[in-house]
């Protein structure tokens, strides 16, 4: 019996141990992981500045977020964000369907660029529902992890879009704020792919709503003569 007490004690120590280490360790291990599987996800170069996560509450940040292009694309990058707020419902971290309560993104650097047949939010989506299918795929669970975003909010963004004619060349663009609430609610929850698709349409609306826009996706001598004569020497 005495033994028996000293190895539940040995195993409650080291289990004490492993939470108060993970605590500890738990921002620079959500940092790796965005990073890492961001990456490999969007099939773009993903960085954070710092990442700060209370267990307890679900409540965090991330500083400095930058989500680059794909292959192929001309401009810097796709997104970059000083300050990222996120809150998850904690109650549902080990169920099927994770629950965001919210996600701010608060003044991004967004770059909407059309390439020869898609745009590179069109394209991270598209890598981020192979790579989901792939694991999918590889899972013994069918459909994987869903989720559903309470509320997501884009505010006071500066826009830029570009196409494959400017060279990398970018024009500025009126965003209007971006409020999504109850993305997946409907559904019992969106898996990555769809959630990162419902993202990108109502990014995609809204940028088409600015002036000139469905214009400047045109890569054709035509929409530069639509453009205008000014627009067309801005980008020789």
């Amino acid at each position: 019996m005495k033994k028996i007490l000293l190895l539940l004690l040995l195993l409650a120590v080291l289990v004490a141990a492993a939470l108060f280490w993970l605590s500890r360790n738990m921002d620079s291990l959500v940092k790796q992981g965005i990073e890492h599987y961001g990456s490999a996800m969007t099939q773009a170069q993903v960085s954070v500045g710092a990442v700060n996560i209370s267990p307890s509450d679900g409540k965090g940040s991330l500083r400095d977020l930058s989500v680059g292009n794909p292959a192929g694309f001309k401009t810097t990058h796709a997104l970059k964000a000083a300050l990222v707020e996120i809150e998850i419902d904690v109650s549902t971290l080990t169920k099927d369907v994770l629950v965001i309560r919210r996600i701010v993104i608060e003044a991004p650097d967004v770059i909407y660029e059309k390439g020869a047949t898609l745009t590179n939010f069109e394209a991270i989506a598209q890598h981020i529902a192979s790579s989901v299918s792939s694991t999918q795929a590889k899972s013994d669970k069918a459909g994987g992890k869903r989720f559903i975003v309470e509320h997501l909010s884009v505010h006071n963004a500066k826009a830029q879009a570009s196409a494959a004619f400017m060279n990398g060349k970018t024009m500025a663009l009126t965003l209007p704020d971006i409020d999504l609430k109850n993305l997946g609610r409907a559904q019992g929850g969106l898996r990555a792919d769809e959630l990162a698709g419902a993202v990108v349409a109502a990014l995609r609306a809204k940028l088409s709503m600015a002036a000139n826009f469905d214009n400047l996706l045109k890569s054709s001598g035509e929409a530069l003569d639509q453009l205008g004569s000014t627009v067309k020497g801005l980008f020789k």
